[in-house]
């Protein structure tokens, strides 16, 4: 059992101690070695304190690239909000133009429906207005001054009269009876 433990807790240091001592070959063999494992204790905690630091920043660096990842992630999410919101900012414009395009339409129409109700209204009184007064006027002017023929009759004045008259097809049947 103590030989499992000296050569647990003291071979490799030992045997790399010896080793050393070997090759150098100094005066006092005892005192180096005893300085070298005082040596060697120091070089193996700083080893160990060395490879607990390249352990922590390796830690740190894969904090870093998670947390930029996360950062890149994020923007890019933020961005497509952006994005999103932008699209549906600009949907809304569209429909409120869209909706007031059609209002302005509908206004339209109905200013011009109007327009149009007034301009029949307006005509179909003109025309009984203009229909009197071209009765009146037309049955003084002569119908050289009505027509715009050349040549047309000087006649004051044509009369028809409003009695019935036969054709002659029933003249000719009632006749033939």
């Amino acid at each position: 059992m103590e030989s499992r433990y000296l050569q647990k807790c003291l071979g490799t240091c030992l045997i790399q101690g010896l080793a050393e001592v070997a090759r150098i070959r100094p005066v006092d063999p005892i005192e180096y070695l005893g300085l070298w494992i005082y040596k060697y204790k120091e070089n193996m905690t700083m080893e160990q304190l060395r490879r607990k630091e390249m352990a922590d920043l390796e830690h740190e660096r894969e904090l870093a690239v998670i947390e930029r990842e996360m950062m890149e992630r994020l923007k890019a999410e933020e961005l497509l909000f952006q994005q999103q919101q932008l699209a549906f900012q600009l949907e809304l414009e569209m429909q409120e133009k869209e909706r007031q395009r059609i209002e302005e339409l509908r206004r339209a129409q109905e200013e011009l429906e109007k327009k149009m109700r007034m301009n029949t209204e307006n005509i179909a009184k003109s025309e009984d207005s203009s229909h009197s007064e071209d009765v009146t006027s037309d049955a003084s002017k002569t119908l050289a001054e009505i027509s715009d023929r050349y040549g047309a009759p000087n006649l004051s004045r044509v009369e028809e009269l409003d009695e019935p008259m036969l054709s002659d097809v029933a003249l000719n049947i009632d006749q033939d009876l």
